[in-house]
């Protein structure tokens, strides 16, 4: 029997469901739209998934840059996952993100189904084509917007869009840390596995195509300091076409990650491993890089150094430029990395968003706009997620707009939503004309002297002392009640209609919040609820009780009524945190 076929007609269809493509797709569906969300596994994820189980690190760049954690749909996700996974399971975390896409109405889910094909007219694409290997059926999607999330592009290269590989020479964007001639060399893939002390000595043979290892090949620059959770430095494949050759490289990095293995419990050199036994080996390999595609605006490594505030920031990260050599585990003598540091968080540009030459086709993850070297700090998967909830939320505007190009977004009105989404940008504060708390007048029945009432109308929805770059202040912007409970109220000296209220908590940005099968990463979290968040409150709009919430677990809460209704005065009750601490809420938002 042949291939059953099926047309979906759609708004927006994201291809690939790592953390870019999760946060895109959810981002759209919460704004209006309808979604298809195309993944070629069998779980959500990405680098992040039980396939691979690598931990999420982003603009805080491992607690180095406290404060800097990326909020909205990731904060949520992070949150979710410290408070129902404190066994750290990377299954479990699967399963949170399938819940979170499952609970959206407008999104259509199809795991385990390939993007074939696409067709264009005119400069766009106009249907793309799916395959789905575990029911035989193959999909004619037509979507008004597309988004590649793959990775490795794959949407894009179907459509024709330009993109580039492999290292810039340095005269092309006059990048100091980029090479003197072009080569197709690029970052290389890893192969991660988990191990567990058995309480017992446990034996292990290596298979004869595991490689041997020599203690010189580890010595200064690969360290082996634990055994739960090995190693991101088993890295190789840079030298390949870590497209076309991916199976060799998974070999390959199969090869290694036995052969270290072996070199851990056998050698002689690590006999606090004689207990210990290999529990899980990845079946794939985290990839790196691959294609990046060419937009308006390509991210160079100036970019990177500048602490500015663009006019088309949309995103936003602060991992240091991560370079690593090509040859991975074949270089003993060079450094498993080199991060160029610096001490600010950087902008990210809309325009790097999306393709210069396919008019709806937005890109979110790796495979940005970007130089190798920018992409060296870009390709971390907290900024990837961030640049998905910027790219699925701008869709969801060009579509009510009515717009067939991506280029015809509202920067304004866009930067305008994702605050509303608690997406931080850095030196943006909340003007927007429609939140109607901005014309409320806050007061609180107790405050400490640095967290005002007042706090919660600055327009700022996180304390900046903590977040490096042109844009820090002193201040708190938060207000803070003087005892474990507390009211903050906001009164209107003329009612207003509402419908919709929205409260930004304080969940601990300074902590680096983490899911890792690294017990060292994970000494540094929390996998429980966030001590300082708000975990029981009323909401009351002129007198009467609106919303009881007696089990919150997150920063960014949303109240909708049911309908319109005329208010003068909205008072938050906070009645328990987490850790019984005083409350802080850092803002509180209003709109008919």
């Amino acid at each position: 029997m042949g291939l059953t076929s099926g047309r979906i007609e759609t708004d927006l269809l994201v291809a690939g469901g790592g953390l870019a493509g999760v946060c895109a797709a959810l981002a759209a569906a919460r704004n209006g739209l309808r979604v298809v969300l195309v993944q070629n596994r069998s779980v959500l994820g990405g680098n992040a998934s039980s396939e691979i189980r690598m931990h999420i690190v982003g603009a805080d760049a491992h607690g180095q840059k406290p404060g800097a954690r990326e909020t909205g749909l990731l904060e949520e996700i992070r949150l979710l996952d410290a408070a129902q996974n404190p066994q750290r399971s990377a299954a479990v975390f699967d399963l949170l993100l399938y819940t979170l896409v499952d609970a959206e109405p407008g999104i259509t889910l199809l795991l385990d189904t390939d993007v074939i094909g696409a067709e264009t007219s005119a400069g766009l694409i106009t249907s793309v084509r799916a395959l789905s290997q575990s029911t035989e059926e193959e999909f004619v999607i037509r979507a008004k917007f597309y988004a590649d999330c793959t990775g490795d592009g794959r949407l894009g290269a179907e459509a024709g869009a330009d993109f580039t590989e492999g290292r810039e020479a340095r005269s092309e964007f006059d990048e100091p840390l980029a090479r003197e001639v072009r080569d197709t060399h690029r970052l290389g893939s890893s192969m991660m596995f988990m191990a567990r002390d058995q309480g017992r000595p446990m034996p292990f043979k290596a298979p004869a195509w595991a490689r041997r290892f020599r203690a010189e090949e580890f010595q200064g620059h690969r360290d082996i300091f634990s055994y739960e959770y090995g190693y991101w430095w088993f890295e190789c494949g840079g030298q390949l076409d870590t497209i076309k050759d991916d199976e060799r490289i998974r070999r390959d990095c199969r090869a290694i990650a036995l052969g270290v293995w072996d070199y851990v419990k056998n050698s002689g050199a690590h006999p606090g491993a004689a207990n210990w036994a290999l529990d899980w080996v990845a079946p794939i390999t985290g990839k790196r890089e691959s294609r990046r595609f060419l937009g308006p605006v390509i991210l160079t490594e100036h970019d990177i150094r500048r602490a500015e505030t663009r006019h088309d920031t949309v995103a936003y990260g602060g991992w240091p430029m991560d370079l690593h050599p090509p040859a991975g585990v074949d270089a003993p003598l060079e450094p498993a990395c080199t991060q160029h540091w610096f001490p600010h968080l950087f902008s990210i540009p809309y325009g790097a968003l999306y393709s210069r030459n396919v008019g709806n086709l937005f890109f979110a993850g790796r495979n940005i706009s970007a130089t190798h070297v920018a992409f060296a700090a870009t390709r971390v998967m907290g900024t990837c997620a961030v640049m998905g909830q910027a790219i699925g939320t701008a869709a969801a505007q060009l579509v009510r707009q009515g717009a067939a190009c991506c280029g015809a977004a509202d920067l304004v009105a866009l930067r305008r939503q994702l605050a509303r989404d608690d997406v931080f940008l850095p030196g943006y504060r909340n003007e927007d004309m429609h939140d109607l708390a901005r014309r409320a007048t806050a007061t609180a029945d107790s405050a400490t002297p640095t967290g005002p009432a007042a706090a919660v109308l600055d327009g700022l929805s996180r304390d900046q002392r903590a977040v490096w770059g042109p844009w820090a202040d002193e201040a708190t912007h938060a207000w803070q009640a003087a005892a474990p409970q507390g009211a903050l109220t906001l009164t209107w000296t003329q009612p207003v209609v509402l419908r919709e209220v929205r409260i930004t908590f304080d969940t601990g940005l300074a902590r680096e919040l983490i899911l890792s099968g690294s017990d060292k990463a994970s000494a540094k979290t929390l996998r429980a609820p966030m001590p300082e968040c708000v975990r029981s409150y009323r909401l009351r709009l002129d007198g009467e009780v609106i919303a009881e919430v007696t089990d919150n677990l997150l920063r960014h809460c949303v109240h909708r009524l049911p309908a319109s209704r005329s208010v003068s005065i909205l008072a938050l009750e906070c009645v328990a945190t987490h850790g019984g601490g005083a409350p802080r809420v850092f803002e509180i938002r209003a709109y008919e």
